[in-house]
């Protein structure tokens, strides 16, 4: 009896081991970015995105979970043009005085397999949360050949409507919806 309740216990907890527990990950700031574009008079479609995100994921690929925190710095806005960099971080635009940064956290992840392929969270800029859907492509993680750990890296793509945030200046002059793109790479903590 002894010996079949220590059997069963080392059964167990090999089986406890075996299951993959969630996983941290960073992200690289070094190649992550979020860019968007946005109508201008109708005219063009104009581009700027912003250099500083600090992002934390955790993924559980065996349960198919994942959950992202990120946090944009809108004082890093760059859209090659310094005076009109200026006047989109002022009170029109992103208001950085007020509000530095663009806060985004998950709520839902969808697989496919073992691939992400979205990623519905909460966005909160101007001090408004609203929720977003991020369709996630390009999803992989493997070790990194030069950093020899584990990351993983996505694209990912969204859209919203800026006055859903109380971003009204110049509307419809200067678009409503803005597209955005995220790369991110993230190394396994």
């Amino acid at each position: 009896m002894k010996k079949t309740l220590l059997a069963l216990t080392a059964v167990g907890a090999l089986a406890q081991a075996a299951h993959a527990a969630p996983e941290t990950y960073i992200n690289d700031v070094s190649h992550t970015y979020v860019n968007f574009q946005i109508s201008h008079l109708g005219l063009s479609t104009q581009y700027a995105r912003f250099d500083k995100v600090d992002a934390k994921i955790v993924l559980d690929k065996e349960a198919k979970t994942a959950s992202v925190e990120a946090k944009i710095d809108v004082g890093s806005l760059s859209s090659g043009w310094k005076k009109r960099d200026d006047h989109v971080k002022n009170e029109d635009f992103f208001n950085v005085g007020k509000f530095p940064s663009i806060d985004f956290k998950s709520t839902k992840a969808t697989f496919d397999g073992d691939k992400l392929t979205k990623l519905d969270g909460n966005l909160t800029l101007l001090g408004v949360t609203k929720p977003v859907s991020l369709t996630v492509d390009a999803f992989v993680c493997k070790e990194h050949p030069m950093a020899k750990k584990m990351a993983c890296g996505a694209n990912a793509t969204g859209a919203l409507k800026r006055t859903d945030f109380g971003m009204n200046a110049y509307v419809p002059n200067i678009g409503d919806e803005v597209k955005f793109t995220i790369q991110i790479e993230a190394f396994k903590q």
